[in-house]
């Protein structure tokens, strides 16, 4: 009899349970329906250089892209917070160049692309290596110098690369004329795409990127020259170092367009507009996004010798790319504070995941070092630190 009544008991439970967890869907569900899909902001509107017209000066968000924007730019902000713990371990060694506070560049960047188009950066390139489609977990295996990393651990935070992206490197400006390169393939190949080579505003004064400017006009490339103003190349002000601080007009025969790095938004119509001018034929154009780096120059910097903590915080709390959007949705009814915490929480679980795997995957073999030297080579003999020691290289 007593099983009888736990057993009738238990039916009813679990029959309360499903009433409660079919509530809660229906709620959900209601809720879902309840946000608006869809909605247009006003943004701020671009400075011009030789152009008559620029971007949009409203952009139309959905819900879906919202999220996706969302998710996106707090997982950058995430990784490169944990890559800070990381570096402060001891885990992470050498250069490192934290993306923290212009996540709206690399997102509105990639937002006003097509993924067949192609992009290259400098060593600030934790971002735009998760934008263009490596997983959390190589980037940070990356960093800690592991057989998981993207470049299977030889790379580092500088030397990242993925389909269409050349890069993460090393060299003060030098990308740009690679940049250039890559937009005079996508020319002589037809293939309709563009190429965005990305500077900071402390490599603006190589003369490489003017070299780069000229070719490129010349032969009407379909280049996108992007320089992330982020007030300081290293620890020097832009007004220290430039005297022009108008980054746009550096082209000067080249079309320009200022635009707010800290807004996704206007990142995104600012590169649309910029991809559809150079895939029309009317060759490159230049581009400067206003934004600020959080951190240091790199974590050898504190950031603070030649800002002050006040500086930091009234950004982050005027301009922060990621406040911005999350209260553009929740002021809409775009989205809900429950699902942007939902979203926060798994984020953190990647993260933290991601760092588990950064910490434990073995560092790659000396057997392995010189693979990869040449592609689709036999395998070959590489001398080694001294003239007795060889080692093999297999592409």
């Amino acid at each position: 009899m007593q099983n009888m009544l736990t057993l009738i008991s238990n039916v009813f439970r679990l029959g309360n349970a499903s009433k409660n967890v079919g509530a809660r869907m229906l709620a959900s569900t209601r809720s879902f329906a309840d946000f608006t899909p869809q909605a247009s902001f006003d943004i701020k509107k671009c400075e011009l250089h030789r152009l008559e017209e620029g971007p949009s000066e409203t952009a139309v968000l959905t819900r879906e892209q919202g999220l996706q924007y969302y998710r996106t730019m707090q997982t950058i902000r995430r990784m490169e917070l944990k890559a800070d713990q990381l570096y402060k371990q001891k885990i992470i060694r050498g250069f490192c160049h934290l993306y923290d506070g212009q996540e709206a560049c690399a997102m509105g960047i990639e937002a006003g692309i097509n993924p067949t188009d192609h992009l290259i950066t400098a060593y600030r390139a934790h971002g735009y290596t998760f934008t263009r489609g490596v997983s959390v977990r190589e980037i940070l295996a990356e960093l800690t110098g592991r057989r998981g990393g993207v470049a299977k651990g030889k790379g580092g935070s500088m030397h990242m690369y993925a389909k269409h992206f050349y890069g993460g490197n090393g060299i003060v400006g030098a990308q740009v004329p690679l940049g250039a390169g890559v937009a005079l393939a996508c020319q002589y190949q037809g293939n309709n795409q563009v190429c965005v080579a990305l500077y900071g505003d402390g490599a603006a004064n190589q003369g490489q990127i003017f070299e780069s400017f000229n070719m490129a006009a010349l032969w009407k490339l379909p280049c996108i020259f992007i320089c992330e103003n982020n007030k300081f190349g290293m620890g020097t002000s832009i007004e220290r170092s430039s005297a022009s601080t108008e980054y746009f007009k550096r082209g000067d025969y080249i079309p320009g367009i200022k635009v707010d790095g800290m807004d996704v938004l206007c990142v995104r119509e600012a590169i649309k507009f910029a991809a559809d001018h150079c895939r029309a034929g009317k060759g490159p154009i230049v581009m400067e996004l206003e934004t600020y780096r959080y951190h240091g120059h790199s974590m050898s910097d504190p950031g603070v010798s030649y800002r002050s903590r006040e500086e930091i915080q009234e950004v982050r709390s005027k301009s922060d790319p990621i406040t911005m959007l999350k209260e553009r949705m929740l002021s809409n009814n775009m989205a809900s504070v429950e699902e942007i915490k939902e979203i926060d929480v798994e984020i953190r679980k990647v993260i933290e995941d991601a760092a588990q795997f950064a910490i434990s995957d073995p560092e790659p073999p000396l057997d392995e070092l010189c693979n990869h030297i040449f592609a689709n080579n036999p395998p070959m003999e590489v001398r080694g630190t001294n003239p007795w020691v060889k080692l093999k290289s297999v592409s």
